[in-house]
């Protein structure tokens, strides 16, 4: 692992790191804030995934996050979105797939296969670097994110609820089989069989079995992909209520898609993660 740049922060320090990923072929970036803590104590760590277009920078500069972490004791994680390199496939006339666009799967599909594998690389390859590196205390993780990345946290988080004792998201892409984002990218990592789909969706994880004790998810009423239907959380909701999982479900009117959105709840956010991780 190499440092990129330590600088202090609200009495902690906000980190950037790189290292050769086996799993995704690449060299990957992604940032960690550690808040002021004991030492030789172990802090609950919560993930924060990005969103299309976006790198480990986006949350970092704009996320608004490191004050409340430092008051709470939270680890903050947040790694890149996508592989990065010349030598990488991308679709360069495309913003929502290729670089930057990874959602968060292992993809099947030739050019893409041998090195989008964003969901092992934060199922496990990450991980370990991070328990063997900071002081987290692995048995408190929460995950959350941002759109691609709230798509990310929700299926990530049904996926290994062992691992994730708090799941939240912010506009979430929360039906990717049943929108154009989420057919695009779907469709060329995975190939044509639908039924390969389902485990990267929120919705028909929790339709095929998929459970976690709560979900929290906040929507803003003026986000445009809200009203272009690409996120819809109507279908999360539907899927949480005939499921029993618990949702908060927050509609925050006149809110857009930007981190304006993002940074005005990040503390009740993590407040939310803080509260469960100490249970």
């Amino acid at each position: 692992m190499k440092t990129e740049s330590l600088n202090k922060s609200n009495g902690g320090v906000q980190g950037v790191y790189s290292h050769a990923s086996e799993k995704t072929g690449t060299d990957m970036t992604f940032a960690v804030y550690v808040p002021p803590h004991e030492q030789g104590a172990k802090l609950p760590v919560v993930w924060y995934l990005s969103d299309l277009t976006c790198t480990h920078a986006n949350v970092m500069d704009k996320g608004e996050y490191r004050r409340t972490a430092s008051e709470l004791g939270l680890i903050i994680v947040a790694p890149d979105t996508s592989p990065r390199g010349d030598d990488i496939p991308d679709d360069a006339d495309c913003y929502d797939f290729g670089k930057g666009a990874g959602f968060y799967v292992d993809a099947t599909c030739e050019p893409w296969s041998k090195n989008y594998r964003m969901r092992s690389y934060i199922e496990s390859e990450l991980p370990e670097l991070i328990g063997t590196k900071f002081p987290v205390d692995m048995g408190r993780q929460g995950i959350f994110g941002h759109s691609m990345g709230g798509h990310g946290a929700l299926t990530l988080g049904l996926r290994n609820p062992e691992r994730f004792k708090s799941i939240s998201a912010f506009a979430p892409i929360c039906a990717p089989i049943q929108c154009p984002w989420g057919e695009k990218a779907l469709g060329r990592f995975l190939g044509e069989a639908r039924a390969a789909w389902r485990e990267y969706d929120a919705v028909a994880l929790i339709e095929d079995g998929a459970r976690a004790d709560y979900l929290l998810v906040d929507q803003g009423t003026s986000d445009q992909f809200y009203k272009e239907k690409q996120l819809q959380p109507e279908l999360l909701e539907v899927a949480c209520r005939d499921a029993g999982i618990g949702l908060t479900l927050n509609m925050r009117e006149g809110y857009d898609h930007s981190y304006y959105f993002i940074s005005t709840f990040m503390e009740n956010h993590l407040k939310w993660h803080a509260d469960r991780l100490r249970r």
